[in-house]
């Protein structure tokens, strides 16, 4: 019997989720859902991270992966899913687009900052990296960081770096790190649909990107203000 609402949630989930699949699929769900549970009792993990955790580990485990969650990457890193297939290894950082208190005046910023961070830190720690969202959350990838390193210019490695410095200090990222970090794919999490959407980071960035200028012309034009 679950012990708590966050046991009884991941445990319908799994249930949902692992009804359609292979045994060996089932097993590694069943074996995600009680690591999951440890850490929740240990206060280290939340619900809304730990269902897309799933959901995105069942997508990779049907793609050949074995998946971990919540693993130690190293330096201090932990990444939310950890999926290994043959010799590469390939890590998804979770993003709900939480805002803490002390950032409420500046959360669009602190957003960019942390999406950046997370790609610089992170990325270069495995073979390929991850961004996972729900389908109702806007991902504003920083433009030098959508595309391939060897397209970034000096000035756009700077301003990466400038930014990930306003929020990320202990440790700095280098600008080596910055230069040679990649977002290999945006992976859209729909828990309730259990569907997990991968989409090409630059077509993601600047889908986003013409929407936000849309969503600013339109502000400006009922405000009469010219930005």
């Amino acid at each position: 019997m679950p012990n708590s609402k966050f046991d009884e949630d991941v445990e319908t989930l799994v249930n949902k989720i692992g009804s359609n699949v292979d045994q060996d699929v089932k097993k590694g769900l069943e074996k995600l859902k009680d690591r999951l549970i440890e850490l929740s009792r240990k206060n280290l993990i939340k619900i809304n991270h730990s269902v897309m955790e799933l959901v995105c580990a069942k997508h990779l485990m049907l793609k050949g992966y074995e998946v971990d969650v919540e693993h130690d990457l190293g330096g201090g890193l932990i990444c939310d899913v950890y999926a290994v297939k043959g010799h590469g290894v390939l890590a998804v950082e979770v993003e709900t687009g939480f805002v803490p208190p002390e950032n409420a005046l500046d959360p669009e910023l602190y957003c960019r900052a942390r999406v950046a961070s997370k790609i610089t830190r992170y990325s270069g720690r495995v073979d390929k990296f991850g961004l996972g969202i729900p389908p109702y959350y806007v991902l504003q990838i920083p433009p030098a960081l959508a595309k391939p390193p060897r397209f970034r210019t000096e000035s756009e490695l700077e301003e990466v770096k400038r930014l990930c410095d306003l929020y990320y200090k202990n440790p700095p990222v280098s600008l080596e790190e910055v230069k040679n970090s990649r977002l290999h794919t945006v992976y859209v999490i729909d828990v309730a649909g259990d569907i997990v959407s991968e989409v090409d980071p630059e077509f993601y960035a600047s889908t986003v990107t013409g929407l936000l200028n849309l969503t600013i012309k339109m502000g400006s034009a009922r405000t009469g203000k010219v930005f």
